[in-house]
């Protein structure tokens, strides 16, 4: 046996924690690398590849083409609409009929009644018919030229466009278009009539084959299927235009789901001697002066574009694209003729610019032109001297227009002007800032003077040097950034070198755990580049990206869900100041709601339904049997309410308690008795998005009940005397109508047992008071128990941000290898080649509904965090839910409530460190596989626990 003397034993356990130091550092170098960076080793072809920069209010997506480089734009408060209130006079007058239907079972009958008399206001809708009839009228006369002159047809496009002609360079299009194909009729079909099938167009279409009118079809969702007559057809050359009429939003072919071959024509006996019209067709639009669609509520709008045009660029080698999510900057290498090229792109918060910065290891290396845009109509650009670019827009619908200013600074060489673009020639760098505002001010108020904005925003940077902003962009970025980290595995796995795009199509736990980590940084990412504490908006669907003109769901807020998920990150990820945009919001809302709580219920207090967008709008929206859902304001408190218990912030409780004392006080009187039960229900309501106008549906009586408790914990909190209104939540919360399980065991989402086990919607609303909600814990087994089953009778597919909820429950209801099933169908490709569009992410790591939605992203960053840390009961949970694939790992800055912050490791599967930092003197527990711990901690005092301590 050897034996070692005293100093060498010392010597030898010093070399060991040498060792294991560097074994960690090692760890946490790793994985910082490889959760910091997104990079690519070619540029983006669509918006989806391109990388997004943003300071809360500015974004930007970052394409990366050396030769042609395109910045496509946004400005957070660029939307269509203008100040109003939706609410509909006098709609109360209906409500208890409508009640009285749905008691009595007569679900069409009050939703008719419901969408007659009850949905809020729209834009325009007092005189649109009578429009639409003149400008139909109208482009429908003028029907024989575009029949005739084929010199009309100057462009084609590709069919058919299944998200729309928005895509295919048509963005903002509405109104008339033509479109022109030819083809050549054998002589064996003369004699014969046709069918023309030409699958689903949006939204009407007037069809001629020869210039004979042979079939007309009005709405979106009709397959068009066409004969035609052997009289109109002749052998050889024959022509078909199609007038096509887009009123709003998505226009053009938009083919079918049916797997039927689209664009031919056939014998109407039989299929089999078929010709086919192509893909090709040539188009001509013939009027845009579409009557205003009346909208309930505001689309968020593109600002415009940047473009730099590199003539001296050719042939690129060693071409490099990433985002550093650590520094919040993207970056673009390549050499080129022996020269390293490098662009640098941020949005800096604290001077409010985009910046854009070219270099290149040799002196007079950099040539470009630029040039600003917008697919606005109305666009105006102009040079306001030597290296200036304004650029102002103004929106079709709506009474919001804005200003970019583009300056151009340079070290060497020279800056001329050409027309509407700045050349630069010869220069050894350059750097490009741009600035923009709007007119808005605030949701009743657009007084405000964007020119005079960019011309502040300009003066505040113009004496600053590149490398002052630089720095101080970084230094506040990381502020955020850096409170938080975590990490799977020490090993350095191949599959994390790869590009990002390759790594998401390699992707598997085993392979690249890393990749769930860098996700959840990516959800940081952009929560703080969409939104800060001087935001003046919160993320909507898109955060603050959009490139068009009609978005999907107008990019708004959607509150039955979305919205609230946005958030769901911020105080977990240690990222509370994000949300300060989305409670300045709650206070606007107070107010508008309280006029839609007093038009359509005749109630004082507020209430939002499922949708809200810039200027506050609450009243119910779109179609009576998903439209009216009464429980958003009931949500958003829910929000206030967690932001307290993860801050212990009184002052900020003061500050939102009228919100949560207002909705209580609507709620408390809008709940009325149901007959059958004798229970206080929600009616009418629906839960979200499924199953209709009803009464009582599972979601409403869980947010009520979390919001009454919250209500009464505030109150006392607070010291408030609203005696009155505590006596009667605390007497209506034994009355509301319970949890139920039902004839499958599963958990109900209605008041009557009618839960279809084959049923897969996206929304799983009844399972609330699971996640994000309390109102079903493990304290009542039976009752999460029920919840499984209808998680499991949901299945695990479905869009993005659905996907990202199911995560969150399953790591609610600790289990881990569940959660992680979400996760890998969370990182699955979204758009592979040749493949439709599916829930996942694209090659930038942004949330595909289909389409992007960024709820998804934020969701799935609080559900892997949901997985290490919980805290909605009395205590703190350590590592709840870990999967058995992720054996090992850290995550340090974790936030529980109480305002305590973790960092924690394990190693095979165990807990192997915790050290716990409280806000606030005091007791805190801490639960890890059952064993409880309870500590006394001193105020931001960091203690580091023994962790065995768990064993006993």
């Amino acid at each position: 046996m050897l034996y070692l003397n005293r100093k060498a034993y010392g010597l030898l356990n010093l070399k060991w924690l040498l060792l294991l130091f560097l074994i960690v550092l090692n760890f946490y170098a790793n994985s910082q690398t490889q959760n910091g960076l997104l990079w690519y080793d070619k540029p983006a072809k669509q918006w989806t590849d391109a990388l997004p920069i943003g300071n809360g209010r500015l974004g930007a997506m970052i394409f990366g083409d050396p030769q042609l480089e395109h910045l496509q734009l946004n400005e957070s408060t660029l939307w269509t609409g203008e100040p109003n209130n939706n609410a509909r006079k006098g709609a109360y007058k209906y409500l208890p009929k409508i009640r009285e239907l749905l008691a009595n079972g007569e679900q069409k009958e009050a939703e008719d009644l419901a969408q007659k008399e009850f949905m809020g206001v729209r834009s325009n809708e007092e005189h649109y018919g009578e429009q639409c009839i003149v400008w139909l009228n109208h482009v429908r006369k003028d029907t024989v030229q575009y029949i005739n002159d084929t010199n009309l047809y100057k462009s084609e496009i590709q069919l058919p466009m299944l998200n729309g002609w928005e895509r295919e360079g048509l963005d903002g299009v509405d109104g008339a278009i033509w479109f022109r194909v030819e083809f050549n009729l054998p002589k064996s079909l003369l004699g014969k009539d046709l069918k023309l099938y030409l699958g689903k167009i949006r939204d009407d279409d007037y069809t001629y084959v020869n210039g004979h009118l042979i079939g007309e079809t009005k709405g979106q969702l009709v397959k068009r299927e066409y004969i035609v007559s052997s009289k109109f057809l002749k052998e050889g050359k024959n022509s078909i235009n199609i007038q096509v009429i887009n009123w709003n939003d998505k226009g053009g072919f938009n083919g079918t789901k049916d797997g039927r071959k689209l664009f031919v024509l056939f014998p109407v006996e039989n299929n089999k001697d078929t010709i086919s019209l192509g893909n090709e067709w040539s188009y001509t639009i013939q009027n845009q002066d579409v009557p205003n669609f009346p909208k309930y509520e505001a689309d968020y709008q593109p600002f415009g574009d940047v473009y730099f045009r590199f003539p001296t660029i050719k042939n690129t080698i060693h071409y490099k694209r990433s985002l550093d999510i650590e520094q919040s900057l993207a970056n673009v290498f390549f050499k080129e003729n022996g020269v390293q090229y490098k662009r640098t792109y941020f949005a800096s918060n604290p001077d409010q610019t985009i910046v854009a910065h070219f270099t290149a290891n040799k002196k007079n290396s950099i040539n470009f032109s630029t040039v600003v845009n917008s697919p606005h109509n109305s666009t105006h650009v102009k040079a306001l001297n030597g290296n200036v670019l304004q650029m102002t827009v103004k929106v079709k619908n709506g009474k919001l227009w804005g200003v970019a200013n583009l300056y151009v600074k340079t070290m060497g060489g020279s800056i001329k002007l050409d027309g509407d673009s700045l050349l630069v020639q010869d220069a050894d760098e350059a750097t490009i800032y741009l600035v923009a505002a709007t007119n808005y001010k605030t949701y009743n108020d657009i007084s405000g003077d964007p020119v005079k904005l960019c011309e502040q925003y300009w003066g505040e940077i113009k004496s600053k040097s590149y490398a002052t902003i630089l720095s101080d962009h970084i230094k506040d970025y990381q502020k955020l950034y850096k409170s938080f980290s975590v990490g799977f595995s020490a090993k350095d796995f191949a599959n994390s070198n790869l590009p990002t795009d390759e790594r998401i199509l390699q992707y598997s736990v085993s392979k690249d755990p890393n990749l769930i980590a860098l996700y959840a940084q990516y959800g940081r990412y952009l929560l703080i580049s969409s939104s800060r504490e001087n935001s003046p908006l919160p993320a909507n669907l898109q955060g603050i990206w959009n490139d068009q003109l009609n978005p999907s769901w107008g990019s708004k807020y959607t509150t039955n869900i979305n919205l609230e998920m946005n958030y769901w990150p911020a105080d977990p990820l240690n990222l509370s100041s994000c949300e300060t945009p989305l409670f300045n919001m709650i206070q606007d809302l107070t107010k508008t709601g309280s006029i839609v709580a007093k038009e359509h219920y005749n109630l004082d207090g507020w209430v939002l339904h499922h949708n809200t967008d810039i200027w506050k709008a609450t009243a119910p929206i779109n179609a009576s049997n998903h439209g009216i859902w009464v429980t958003g304001s009931a949500w958003l408190c829910q929000a206030i309410w967690d932001h307290f218990l993860f801050t212990r912030d009184t002052s900020f409780l003061k500050r939102m308690y009228p919100a949560i004392k207002e909705a209580a006080t609507f709620y408390s009187v809008f709940l009325i008795k149901d007959e059958k039960t004798g229970f206080f229900i929600s009616s009418p309501s629906n839960s979200p998005e499924h199953g209709g106008l009803v009464a009582g549906p599972t979601m409403d009586h869980q947010m009520i009940r979390s919001l009454f408790r919250n209500y009464i914990s505030a109150s006392t909190i607070l010291g408030k005397k609203d005696q009155k209104l505590t006596d009667l939540v605390k007497a209506q919360l034994l009355q509301i109508a319970p949890n139920k399980i039902g004839k499958y065991g599963q958990l109900q989402e209605w008041m009557d047992d009618v839960d279809d086990p084959k049923d897969q919607h996206r929304h799983i609303s009844h399972i609330w008071g699971v996640f994000p909600g309390a109102d079903i814990t493990f304290k009542d087994s039976s009752l999460m128990k029920a919840a499984k089953i209808s998680m499991k009778m949901r299945g695990d597919s479905g869009t993005g941000w659905s996907t990202a909820w199911k995560l969150n429950v399953w790591a609610r209801m600790k289990d881990g290898n569940h959660a992680l099933k979400m996760i890998d169908l969370l990182l699955s490709p979204a758009d592979r080649e040749d493949l439709p569009e599916r829930g996942g992410i694209y090659r930038n790591m942004m949330d595909a509904h289909p389409p992007f939605q960024i709820d998804g992203n934020f969701g799935g960053a609080a559900g892997i965090v949901e997985m290490l840390v919980q805290s909605q009961n009395d205590y703190i949970e350590l590592l709840p839910a870990l999967p058995d694939s992720l054996p090992s790992g850290f995550v340090n800055g974790v936030k529980a409530r109480g305002d305590v912050e973790l960092n924690i490791e394990w190693e095979k599967n165990a807990l192997s460190k915790l050290v716990v930092k409280a806000t606030y003197n005091g007791k805190y527990t801490f639960v890890y596989k059952g064993k409880m711990l309870t500590l006394d901690l001193l105020a931001n005092k960091p203690y580091d626990v023994n962790v065995l301590k768990f064993a006993n």
